[in-house]
């Protein structure tokens, strides 16, 4: 089994408390964001593409730095420890995994090289015992475990990037539009995983995607991203039940179905940010 951790509704694992991240010291990207993910939950954050989503993820991760960018305000906090300025490495150790967008494999090793890639922080018996409950989790990958991850399917490179992510045996495990560029029956099989490692690992998820039904399907709670500020957050049941959130992110208005260019115009009239 993977790692447990006893859910806490009033005890988050992961925090963001005010965070404002600026690049090049003049660009703002996230502007006062505060967020909590509670122990064994799912989390989503949703929001268009460009609203800073991606931002929030590398503050988290400590990778900022990379890409002349930089907390300025607020911090980030791990089992009420902040974590804000530590090295990439020393967050993961800590137990904050991400499995990034479009996956980033190393596509020119194996399935099973780019798999014990993840466990780099773990003994070799520990890595050699995870390895065998990934390839249990994902069946698909066991059998191409040889095979090199440049020539795989896009949802079997997911599976194997989902996989690195739990080698370390993530305290929490943060997902960066884990349905972008997939076959919607192949994102069901994915969304099915997550839950399943939820449920049974009681894996902590921070859930990014710009897939508002998907991730409201699956999450417990979730917030809405935009223009680098938290708008909206709540239950899945009450944004699902938002009209905003029906309109703008689900296409639905009046009970039917949005075209795609009255959702495109949608920012023109978002009531929250009048």
């Amino acid at each position: 089994m993977l790692h447990r951790l006893p859910p806490s509704a009033d005890k988050p694992v992961l925090s963001l408390k005010n965070v404002q991240v600026l690049y090049d010291r003049a660009i703002e990207a996230v502007r006062d964001v505060s967020l909590d993910v509670p122990a064994g939950a799912i989390v989503a954050l949703l929001g268009s593409n460009g609203a800073g989503k991606s931002t929030i993820l590398k503050a988290i991760s400590g990778v900022l730095g990379q890409e002349h960018g930089e907390i300025v305000k607020g911090a980030v906090f791990l089992g009420g420890e902040q974590i804000s300025g530590w090295s990439p490495r020393e967050i993961v150790r800590a137990g904050l995994l991400q499995v990034p967008e479009a996956r980033a494999l190393f596509a020119t090793l194996t399935v099973e090289e780019n798999l014990l890639m993840g466990g780099f922080t773990r003994s070799r018996a520990e890595s050699a015992v995870t390895l065998e409950e990934v390839y249990a989790r994902f069946p698909r990958i066991s059998e191409r475990r040889s095979q090199i991850a440049g020539y795989l399917s896009g949802g079997e490179q997911q599976m194997v990037a989902v996989g690195r992510a739990l080698m370390g045996r993530p305290r929490v495990l943060m997902l960066d539009e884990p349905s972008l560029g997939l076959a919607p029956q192949i994102v069901d099989g994915i969304f099915e995983a997550i839950v399943s490692l939820n449920r049974e690992a009681e894996l902590t998820v921070l859930l990014i995607e710009q897939n508002a039904r998907l991730a409201l399907q699956v999450a417990s709670y979730g917030y809405i991203l935009e223009n680098g500020r938290i708008v909206m957050d709540g239950s899945s049941e009450k944004l699902k039940a938002n009209d905003d959130v029906q309109e703008f992110y689900l296409g639905f208005a009046g009970g039917k179905r949005k075209s795609m260019r009255e959702v495109k115009h949608y920012k023109r009239r978002k009531r929250w940010l009048s």
